[in-house]
């Protein structure tokens, strides 16, 4: 009898749990650019359809409409061109970015959000939203929007690391968990910085410079390219820290941070953000600037963007806003059921996290290559919940994430764990 390859075993699996009426059926942000779409879905897309188990709802008349979905992101170039060529010919939009441009940025990372959404739900409505960049309170008021628009769910693949104590608190957790009033379910990328974050407890040297591991003072940090890289130290801090980076050859200060937390406050954070030299290495440095044994019992978390880190920590790394217990964060698997080595993994918080993972890449109609990454994983994961929400539209949200949960195939050991959360996302029966 010939061998079947595992991943297409896997695949198998999910079509065939699809179809049987004894179980339920089935970077960071990376830039884009124009292409042509596509005449006809893929039979990728198809085969990706039928594992999710939309192709049957689809069959069945249940396609998403009366519900509303937000995108939450700053990549919507040119996607009037798009209209009705892999996502719905009608959406609305509105920018709160201080400029009012919802196509500032130069990519296409949330139009093809809003394909994944309209491949799986094609009836749902969809509205695109943007933000300041590096501010919150704009970020707050586009998910106002977009909840005052009527949206039910919504999906957002952008991370902002420092905004929370990476532990699913401070100021814009609190008021987010407000806006949602457990009324509107908000699906979010469990992030790509499995690789490139780092979190423990703060253990100074004699120089009081943080030790990433045993005698070591240093984190290498590796730019990806010319892209401009962002060091953010955040957690649930109350010492006073410096966070340094020097270049990795000459030792020249590239750029230094100092955080001092208010007393009123629950996390603090610190940023420093340099255009990297090509090829060049560079290296990081952090240490408590109050006495030190103030900050002997502090835990906080690094993560690295557009650069990776030599010394990195898997656990705890979902950033904001995946890491809220408001907020269903869904990681990334391959073909075969693995977590895929730069999702994001908790625990994060007393919640379990993260909540669900989906098999990437998601097959695109917009351009040659497919949609990739946890940025791909939570539109799925939000689709599906609007298809659920259609078809009992007045159920609580709680009643709609419990039938994902149901829905769920348990990928790791029995129940939750924080590599693939509650399982693979896909419809219940």
């Amino acid at each position: 009898m010939p061998r079947i390859p595992l991943r297409s075993l896997f695949f198998l699996l999910l079509a065939v749990s699809a179809c049987t009426p004894r179980t339920p059926p089935g970077v960071s942000v990376e830039q884009t650019h124009e292409a042509a779409p596509s005449e006809t879905p893929t039979l990728e897309r198809r085969q990706h359809l039928t594992n999710l188990g939309a192709l049957r709802w689809h069959q069945d008349a249940r396609r998403g409409k009366g519900v509303k979905i937000a995108v939450l992101d700053s990549g919507f170039r040119n996607y009037r061109q798009f209209l009705g060529k892999g996502i719905p010919a009608s959406v609305k939009t509105q920018s709160f970015r201080l400029d009012g441009n919802l196509e500032a940025r130069d990519s296409q990372h949330g139009i093809l959000c809003a394909e994944v959404l309209h491949a799986i739900a094609p009836e749902a409505d969809i509205l695109l939203v943007n933000w300041e960049p590096d501010n919150a309170q704009t970020f707050l008021d586009a998910v106002r929007w977009a909840k005052e628009q009527g949206a039910k769910i919504l999906t957002c693949s952008l991370i902002m690391p420092s905004w929370s104590d990476g532990e699913g608190g401070g100021e814009v957790h609190r008021a987010l968990t407000e806006l949602l009033a457990g009324r509107v379910l908000f699906f979010a990328s469990a992030g790509n910085t499995a690789q490139r974050h780092w979190c423990g407890m703060y253990s100074p040297n004699d120089d009081g410079w943080h030790q990433w591991r045993e005698n070591t003072a240093v984190n290498t940090l590796t730019p990806w390219g010319k892209e401009r890289v962002a060091v953010e130290f955040y957690g649930p801090t109350h010492g006073a820290f410096e966070l340094a980076i020097h270049h990795g050859a000459t030792g020249a200060l590239i750029g230094r941070s100092k955080l001092h937390v208010d007393a009123t406050k629950t996390c603090g954070r610190m940023v420093v953000r340099f255009d990297p030299e090509a090829g060049a290495t560079y290296q990081i440095r952090v240490r408590c600037i109050d006495k030190p044994s103030a900050a002997r019992m502090e835990s906080f978390h690094l993560v690295a963007l557009g650069a990776s880190l030599e010394i990195a920590t898997r656990p705890g790394s979902i950033p904001f806003p995946g890491d809220g217990a408001e907020v269903q964060a869904v990681g990334a698997v391959d073909g075969e059921g693995r977590r895929v080595f730069y999702s994001s993994c908790g625990p994060n918080s007393k919640e379990p996290k993260p909540d669900f993972v989906a098999a990437v890449p998601f097959p695109s109609v917009l351009r040659e290559r497919p949609f990739t990454g946890t940025s791909a994983a939570a539109p799925q994961a939000a689709a599906l919940a609007a298809l659920v929400w259609a078809s009992q539209p007045n159920a609580p949200a709680l009643e709609v994430t419990r039938r994902l949960r149901e829905g769920a195939l348990d990928l790791g050991p029995p129940g939750h764990d924080h590599e693939t959360g509650y399982g693979l996302i896909r419809l219940p029966r």
